[in-house]
């Protein structure tokens, strides 16, 4: 019998590529790592430590439907990369970073630009333009031991068609060895830990009724629909 006093929040999960489902703990997420989106952002492409903002578990939706949300009229669309993570640790070594990697997975970082851009006028933090209900579109997680260790393959992103985003992971500023051990330095990873790993160029706003279809060499592709 638990001692709890309100009932015990659920444990967000998300679909594994070939059965079972991956247990989410935290998500982490690495801004400005491809030289062209931080040039598009107004900041210098240089490589310089790397930052990271958080969304919240329960962000990432396999549903296949984003929820156009409220108090912004400029919601934008930012394709990624996810890594999860089997297991963790504090002042992981790049060499053996990507010993604690389960597998890889498709996913959008959606902001709301607007709100965004707001909070950084006023030297505040970005939560309210990032770490929104359902913010995180995502496709299922697929095992390291079905698809390797992605340091290379294209990223693209179409909306109704269009192309939009277009890059290649082999363009990110900080690998994934290298943001695993980082992240480890300053806060302790753990299994059901969740990275996204930057966007290439091209972000832009999204409209309700749009087909948002983000791919990954390897990963296969992922259909969003903005309701």
């Amino acid at each position: 019998m638990s001692d709890h006093v309100i009932p015990a929040p659920h444990v967000h999960a998300i679909p594994v590529a070939g059965g079972g489902s991956f247990p989410v703990r935290r998500v982490y997420c690495i801004g400005r790592n491809y030289a062209a989106h931080a040039i598009e952002m107004g900041h210098d492409p240089n490589r310089e430590p790397p930052f990271f903002f958080q969304k919240n578990p329960n962000n990432l939706d396999p549903s296949g439907e984003f929820p156009y949300p409220s108090h912004s009229s400029d919601v934008h669309h930012e394709a990624e990369m996810y890594v999860a993570l089997k297991s963790g640790g504090t002042n992981i070594s790049v060499d053996d970073a990507l010993d604690h990697v389960f597998g890889y997975g498709l996913s959008l970082d959606m902001t709301r630009r607007d709100l965004q851009g707001q909070m950084k006028k006023m030297g505040r933090p970005w939560e309210i333009g990032k770490a929104f209900e359902r913010s995180a579109p995502c496709g299922p997680t697929h095992r390291v031991s079905e698809v390797g260790h992605l340091d290379k393959g294209a990223i693209t992103l179409t909306v109704n068609g269009e192309i939009r985003q277009e890059g290649d992971l082999n363009q990110m500023i900080w690998k994934v060895s290298e943001m695993i051990s980082y992240l480890s330095d300053y806060f302790e990873l753990a299994a059901g830990d969740v990275i996204l790993s930057g966007t290439p160029s091209g972000v832009g706003p999204v409209n309700r009724g749009d087909v948002m279809v983000l791919a990954v060499d390897k990963l296969g592709s992922l259909t969003v629909n903005v309701t």
